[in-house]
């Protein structure tokens, strides 16, 4: 058992943000989890902030450094969705999705590498979605958002990559949670119909691998982009 490392996920009071933050705290992790509502899972430091936020998101990390120490591991899985046809897309659907799952993942991973680069070592993980890849209807806002976290990682990895930091990120394709589950049979026939494992993911499934790629065992892997998508994505 390695030594328990202090671990932040942003989004991580709900969904598959909760069920990461879970992984890590079963592993031993000290967790301190961010959400606007200051929630969190039992074992796990809550924190109030907004991704939105430059300043909520510094005195957030003041709080868990305080409390648990310099952050090594940042899982960046804070995001909303404002769905609509482009040609009925407002500008603030457009901004504001944009601002928190992208710009949000840049403001909390800039301050997270100050303690990184220090430490000569960190892993970031940015949650994108198969969407990002794909592409899907109704969704340029979140597509583009997710799309943009690839060449996040990316240009991370070129920057710190002889740091010990590395900047990976995980996409998941559809996962089985409370909005999955209340799909008409309809729907969820027409979309297992896409996937070759003919099935939706479990939320563990995706925090499994997130917390592996957050593990010494993947030390030489950055700047990647690993599904969890049942086949789905196909390399997108």
């Amino acid at each position: 058992m390695s030594e328990p490392r202090t671990v932040l996920v942003t989004g991580g009071n709900r969904g598959i943000g909760r069920t990461i933050a879970e992984e890590f705290i079963a592993q031993g992790d000290n967790v301190a989890v961010t959400s606007r509502n200051g929630q969190a899972p039992e074992g796990a430091l809550a924190v109030s902030a907004d991704v939105t936020d430059t300043e909520s998101i510094d005195r957030a990390f003041a709080e868990i450094e305080d409390k648990l120490g310099p952050v090594e591991v940042v899982v960046a899985n804070a995001g909303i969705t404002a769905d609509n046809l482009l040609m009925r897309m407002n500008d603030e659907e457009f901004e504001s999705v944009l601002d928190t799952n992208l710009t949000g993942a840049f403001r909390t991973v800039k301050r997270a590498i100050t303690g990184m680069i220090r430490a000569k070592r960190g892993r970031i993980v940015l949650i994108s979605s198969v969407s990002g890849l794909y592409g899907v209807p109704g969704q340029a806002n979140y597509s583009a958002s997710k799309a943009g976290l690839v060449g996040l990682a990316r240009s991370i990895t070129r920057e710190l990559g002889s740091r010990g930091i590395t900047a990976n990120v995980v996409a998941p394709g559809f996962i089985r949670t409370d909005m999955t589950d209340e799909l008409s049979e309809k729907q969820r026939t027409e979309y297992l119909s896409t996937i070759p494992a003919k099935r939706f993911a479990e939320p563990a499934e995706v925090a499994k691998v997130v917390r592996w790629v957050s593990s010494d065992e993947a030390a030489y892997i950055s700047g990647a982009v690993i599904p969890v998508d049942g086949g789905l994505g196909m390399g997108h």
